[in-house]
């Protein structure tokens, strides 16, 4: 089956016939895969009236246990989004009462970012949708295709950072 990246391919080919261009082969098609998942998901969260960042933060919050609180700074560490837009990010949440901020009680100058009821709720009745999308984007492959897939994928990112 022949793809876009397949026709880039030959017409570098032809165009530069002494240069080996195999990586867009992988970057190519990596790059074209992240675009189509981004989309698929981001149905599924509007679906929740949340997008990418918002799902990450809350999920988070619930993973982190219990007491679902951490501090921003671990929020941060352990979420797909940049440090500089967590602020930006609680913020919107807070206003939505999905989070609120307490004071810490182990660093009198710190603060703990919690879940609320509302937060956990929203969350909780996300994430089976998402993993099923989740589910149907990769099912093309089987479980062991899935594995040496998510190994080969930690590798290259290993090697990026």
């Amino acid at each position: 089956m022949t793809d876009q990246v397949d026709r880039i391919l030959e017409q570098w080919q032809k165009e530069k016939p002494g240069l080996d261009v195999s990586p867009m082969a992988v970057i190519g098609r990596l790059s074209r895969t992240a675009l189509n998942i981004e989309s698929r998901l981001a149905g599924t969260f509007e679906r929740h009236g949340l997008d990418a960042s918002t799902f990450d933060v809350l999920a988070t919050l619930l993973r982190s246990g219990a007491r679902y609180w951490i501090t921003p700074a671990e929020l941060a560490r352990e979420s797909m989004i940049s440090t500089s837009a967590v602020a930006q990010r609680l913020n919107k949440l807070e206003a939505r009462g999905l989070v609120a901020r307490e004071a810490n009680p182990n660093d009198g100058r710190g603060t703990l970012v919690a879940l609320t009821d509302t937060g956990k709720k929203l969350i909780e009745q996300a994430l089976p949708d998402h993993l099923e999308t989740e589910r149907a984007i990769l099912s093309p492959l089987s479980r062991d295709e899935q594995a040496a897939l998510a190994l080969l994928l930690g590798r290259i990112g290993d090697a990026v950072v």
